[in-house]
């Protein structure tokens, strides 16, 4: 097996990683919600909304990961290495808007005095 067929496979089992963490993370946001929901023991919306925003916040960090890895290690190309700063771009970008919409607040942001930790 040659370096670029290794760093392809190590590329694709990250997309991999990255798909199954929004997959799994909406899988089991939508259990607890609906769990959340029968039992009517507490808000449902906002910790589903919480949780699966985290878990495509996970699933995109993943997915650069991997196109940085494929992008640099296999084809470092000028063309590719453009394609992947766009890709980063916009993928930071949804990142980021994510956050806010989660956290109520930018990422570089501190967090108020008194926040509760468990809450996001």
């Amino acid at each position: 097996m040659t370096f670029q067929e290794i760093i392809e496979a190590v590329g694709k089992a990250i997309d991999a990683a990255g798909v199954a963490a929004i997959v799994i993370g909406a899988i089991v946001a939508g259990v607890l919600a609906v769990r959340t929901a029968v039992r009517r023991s507490g808000p449902v919306y906002s910790p589903f909304r919480r949780f699966l925003g985290r878990s495509i916040l996970l699933g995109l960090e993943l997915l650069v990961a991997a196109d940085i890895i494929r992008t640099v290690a296999v084809t470092p190309t000028l063309e590719s290495v453009a394609v992947l700063g766009l890709i980063v771009l916009i993928r930071t970008f949804l990142s980021f808007s994510l956050e806010l919409e989660i956290s109520g607040r930018w990422p570089w942001q501190k967090k108020p005095q008194g926040a509760d930790p468990a809450a996001g």
